[in-house]
C-alpha cells in the first residue's frame, strides 16, 4: 500500500480511537468551565469531541490527498463524464436501497433482527446534540468512501479480482460498524459503493450516494414535520424496516 494511503488508514483508526481521550478531557473542561450537571457534561463532550476529531480526520486526509498520484488502477483509466457520473451517483441509491433489501431478507432467513443499534444510538446522540448531523450525513461518508473504497478497496483492486476486492474491502467495513451481527447487510452496501467507484473511475461518486443515503434517513426520521409524516410513513415504516442506514 502506498505510504500515503497507510497514513490515511492510521489517520482514520486514530480518530475513531481518540474519543478515548479526547471525551474524558472535554468532559472535564464542561464541569469546571461551564457549570454544566454531570449527564449534561458528558453529552457535550461526546458531541463537541466528535465533531472536533471528525473535521480533524478529514482535514488530515485531505490534506494526504493533496495533489497525490493515481495509485490505483481505476483512477488510472478515463472517468466518466460529469452528468453520466451523477447519474450514477443518484441510481447508487436505488441500488443501495436494493442491496438492503436482498441483504435483509437473507439475515432474517437466518434468524438476525432487523434493526440497527449502530444507527439508533446515532439518532439519539443527534436529538441530544444536533451538531451529530454533520458527521453521519456528511462528514462520516466522506472519511469512510476515501479509507475504505479509494484506499483499501483501490489497493486490494491493483491485484485481485473485482469481486474479491470488493468483498474483503466490504467486510472490512462492516467490521469497523462494530456490528458483526448485521455483516451482510454493511457488506452488501459497501459491495455497491465498490461498483459505483469502479464503473464511473471517480470517488466522488459513491461519496454523493452515500451522503444523500445518509442525510436522507436523518431527515426521514427525525426533521420530517408532523403534518408531512403520515403521506410518508409507509416509506418510513420500510427504512426503519431495512434498520436504516448505516450512519
Amino acid at each position: 500500500m502506498n505510504r500515503r494511503y497507510i497514513f490515511i488508514v492510521m489517520t482514520y483508526i486514530a480518530m475513531q480511537l481518540s474519543v478515548f481521550i479526547g471525551m474524558p478531557l472535554f468532559y472535564a473542561i464542561g464541569i469546571k468551565g461551564f457549570n454544566l450537571s454531570p449527564k449534561e457534561a458528558e453529552i457535550q463532550a461526546t458531541g463537541y469531541w466528535l465533531v472536533f476529531s471528525f473535521f480533524v480526520g478529514l482535514a488530515i486526509v485531505l490534506f494526504l490527498l493533496w495533489k497525490n498520484e493515481k495509485h490505483n488502477k481505476i483512477e488510472r483509466a478515463a472517468p466518466l463524464s460529469f452528468g453520466l457520473s451523477l447519474a450514477w451517483a443518484v441510481a447508487g441509491i436505488f441500488m443501495a436501497f436494493f442491496a438492503q433489501v436482498i441483504a435483509v431478507a437473507i439475515e432474517q432467513v437466518i434468524g438476525v433482527t432487523p434493526g440497527s443499534e449502530n444507527t439508533q444510538e446515532i439518532l439519539k446522540l443527534i436529538d441530544l446534540f444536533p451538531a451529530i448531523v454533520l458527521i453521519s450525513s456528511i462528514i462520516g461518508p466522506i472519511l469512510e468512501e476515501i479509507v475504505f473504497r479509494k484506499v483499501i478497496f483501490g489497493t486490494l483492486y491493483n491485484r485481485l479480482p473485482f469481486g474479491m476486492a470488493a468483498v474483503i474491502s466490504s467486510v472490512i467495513f462492516a467490521f469497523a460498524h462494530m456490528e458483526p451481527i448485521h455483516l451482510i447487510l454493511y457488506t452488501a452496501m459497501g459491495f455497491v459503493f465498490a461498483f459505483l467507484y469502479v464503473q464511473t473511475k471517480r470517488i466522488i461518486v459513491p461519496i454523493i450516494a452515500h451522503v444523500l443515503m445518509n442525510t436522507l434517513v436523518v431527515v426521514a426520521q427525525r426533521f420530517v414535520p408532523e403534518d408531512l409524516e403520515k403521506n410518508i410513513q409507509s416509506f418510513i415504516h420500510s427504512v426503519q424496516w431495512m434498520g436504516g442506514f448505516f450512519l
